[in-house]
């Protein structure tokens, strides 16, 4: 069933976006045709509404988990396809000769992460408003959204595979840098967002339509599959594309890639620029985009670092990091569908439900690792009891920076749809990856667990 928020009337306290300064919400949304990137209002930004404070209704902590439950675990699925498909890569010739990629497949995954999950809560956000039941205004609101992720896809892979070749320069100054590998990583890391964006972005968008259709509320299952598919879906596509063209390295083949993804992205831009829905997101957004690369890039530097020192490192990395980043998406959805509706979040109820959530998600994902015999782990209880108080810190933190990262988004006029996430799930793939990196060496210098690599217990 569909989301059943409480209406402002009359106790509790919410801030939420107004026109006039007598707090005329409902004239106001029913007004404004698209949401900017910024909100605009009068001499003052909020009004304070009274919320009345009711107990939870019997069915929406229910409804909560019956709509996000299933989502998270098929999110668990694809992570662990992720963190096994990264396993069997880090093998593989492209990656042993170009270690950039270990950098890039951090901030790449991240990158594009971002965007589809900020894909995912804009159309989530204009289906729980009733902008996707009209069919002009749905078609062009999804039209113009693929042609933006396009774009968005496109620049971002660009700069990842810049990025991350320049900090392998830096990381590693005696190795002899050529101009071919740099195009390789550049031109992989944008075909792999490009193909990635349009299968995942027509994905997600089927799925918000289809779910507001049969009265689901997108915002408890569309980021967790938007993160976990892009990551399998983009991961893939990189790995296969560097090492089809590690073969021709020496040609001209990915330079003319390199140019023909370059060549695409004004007609997309034109594209975008004609649609009043996303017109304005064209040059705005942008700046959570780069600096959460930058963010995400730390845990890249980590990952590199010390993937060849612990055995599961690889395996493990994509889906901690994944897991808390879902269900703090899914919350930060909710609480900016609230604010744009003009409802109140529950916010202790719904904080608990998430947290309670990751307990039965984690259980199971270490059952299927100790059955499975993913990683080469030494798979001890100390190391399954470690990882799980690893894991519900995570989430507790994604949880607490998603809430407040929201709403000072929110005060200070800036839509969260847009601008949270991508600073959200870049802080904690950084937090994740690095109590993961402190948690194993704890493990094996205290004896707990033998998960140290032998090649780096020979050194």
């Amino acid at each position: 069933m569909a989301a059943s928020y409480i209406q402002a009337s009359t106790t509790d306290t919410i801030e939420l976006d107004s026109a006039t300064e007598n707090g005329e919400l409902k004239s106001h949304l029913s007004a404004r045709p698209t949401r900017k990137h910024a909100r605009s209002a009068s001499s003052s930004s909020f009004i304070h509404f009274k919320v009345p404070v009711h107990p939870d209704p019997p069915n929406e902590d229910s409804a909560s988990h019956s709509e996000a439950f299933p989502s998270l675990i098929m999110s668990v699925v694809g992570l662990v396809a992720a963190g096994w498909m990264m396993d069997i890569f880090q093998h593989w010739e492209v990656f042993i000769e170009v270690s950039e990629l270990f950098i890039l497949v951090p901030v790449l995954l991240n990158l594009k992460g971002n965007l589809e999950m900020n894909l995912a809560a804009r159309v989530s956000t204009s289906a729980n408003l009733g902008e996707l039941d009209r069919p002009d205004t749905r078609n062009s609101l999804v039209l113009g959204n693929l042609a933006l992720i396009q774009v968005q896809g496109l620049v971002a892979g660009s700069i990842a595979g810049c990025f991350s070749f320049f900090l392998g320069v830096l990381e590693h100054p005696d190795e002899p840098a050529t101009v071919a590998e740099s195009i390789l990583i550049i031109a992989s890391s944008m075909i792999s967002a490009a193909v990635s964006s349009l299968v995942l972005g027509v994905f997600m968008c089927l799925l918000i339509i289809v779910s507001r259709k049969l009265r689901i509320d997108p915002d408890n299952i569309a980021c967790p599959m938007a993160s976990s598919l892009g990551d399998v879906v983009t991961l893939g596509i990189l790995a296969g594309c560097a090492q089809a063209l590690l073969g021709s390295v020496d040609s001209m083949l990915s330079l003319g890639l390199f140019f023909a993804m370059v060549v695409s992205v004004p007609f997309f831009g034109r594209a975008v620029w004609k649609n009043n829905f996303v017109k304005e997101l064209l040059f705005s957004g942008w700046s959570p985009i780069i600096f959460a690369m930058f963010i995400s890039s730390l845990a890249g530097l980590v990952l590199e670092r010390y993937v060849e020192q612990f055995k599961g490192l690889a395996m493990l990395t994509p889906i901690l990091c994944g897991l808390a980043g879902n269900l703090g998406s899914i919350y930060a959805s909710r609480i900016s569908t609230c604010l744009h509706a003009g409802v109140q979040e529950q916010y202790r109820t719904t904080e608990w439900t998430l947290m309670a959530m990751n307990i039965p998600v984690q259980a199971l994902f270490l059952v299927l690792i100790w059955i499975l015999e993913l990683g080469h782990l030494d798979f001890t209880f100390a190391f399954a009891f470690t990882y799980f108080i690893v894991s519900m810190i995570c989430t507790l933190l994604a949880l607490k920076m998603g809430k407040s990262m929201t709403l000072v988004c929110w005060k200070r006029g800036y839509d969260p749809d847009n601008y949270v996430l991508p600073y959200l799930t870049a802080l904690i793939d950084v937090i994740c990856t690095s109590l993961l990196v402190i948690s194993f060496s704890w493990l094996s210098s205290s004896g707990y667990a033998d998960l140290v690599t032998s090649r780096s217990a020979s050194q």
